[in-house]
C-alpha cells in the first residue's frame, strides 16, 4: 500500500518513539488519515500510535481539536495558526506525547493566488518542547501532494522523537 520511502519514514518514527516510550497522535485534513495509516500499516505500531483525528471540515477542526474560530475565519483552514492549533489540540485531547498536524490544498481545485494547490502547513509538537512548524508548496497532482505531505509529517514526528 505504501512505497518503500514512506514505509521507512514510518518505521523511523516508530523506532524513535519506542526507544523513548513516546506515544503519537495525528491531526489530519488534506491527508485524510494517511499519516496514521502509514504508521499503522506496520505490525506492532499499536505500542506507539495512540490516535488519529481526521478533521477535514472546519467544524471538525473546531469540535474535535478545539481550533479557534478566529484562527479559521481570520487565517483560513490552510494556515500556520490553524496547523499549530490542530497539533496542540491533538496533544491536549489525547494522552500522546507527540502530535503532528497537516492542513493544505491537495487539489486539483480549491487553490487561489494566496493559497495555491500544493500549499501545505504542518505543525509538530512534543509535550514540554517548542513546536516545529513548516510551510511547503509541493508540485504534482493530488496523489503526489498527499504523498509528500505524509513524508513531511513523518519526518517531523521522527525529528521531534529523536530530540
Amino acid at each position: 500500500m505504501f512505497d518503500h520511502e514512506v514505509r521507512e519514514a514510518a518505521e523511523r518514527v516508530l523506532h524513535a518513539c519506542r526507544q523513548r516510550g513516546l506515544k503519537v497522535a495525528t491531526a489530519e485534513s488534506c491527508t485524510g488519515g494517511l499519516v496514521a495509516a502509514a504508521l499503522t500499516a506496520i505490525a506492532g505500531s499499536s505500542d506507539v500510535v495512540e490516535r488519529g483525528f481526521v478533521t477535514y471540515a472546519n467544524e471538525a477542526k473546531r469540535e474535535m481539536l478545539g481550533v479557534p474560530w478566529d484562527a479559521l475565519l481570520g487565517h483560513g483552514a490552510v494556515s500556520d495558526p490553524v496547523a499549530r492549533a490542530m497539533a496542540a489540540g491533538a496533544l491536549a485531547r489525547s494522552p500522546a506525547d507527540l502530535a503532528v498536524s497537516v492542513t493544505g490544498v491537495a487539489g486539483p481545485g480549491g487553490g487561489t493566488a494566496d493559497k495555491p494547490v500544493g500549499l501545505v502547513h504542518f505543525a509538530a509538537l512534543r509535550a514540554g518542547r517548542e513546536p516545529i512548524a513548516e510551510r511547503h508548496i509541493f508540485p504534482g497532482d493530488r496523489d503526489a501532494i498527499r504523498r509528500a505531505s505524509v513524508l513531511t509529517a513523518l519526518t517531523l514526528l521522527a525529528t521531534l522523537a529523536e530530540r
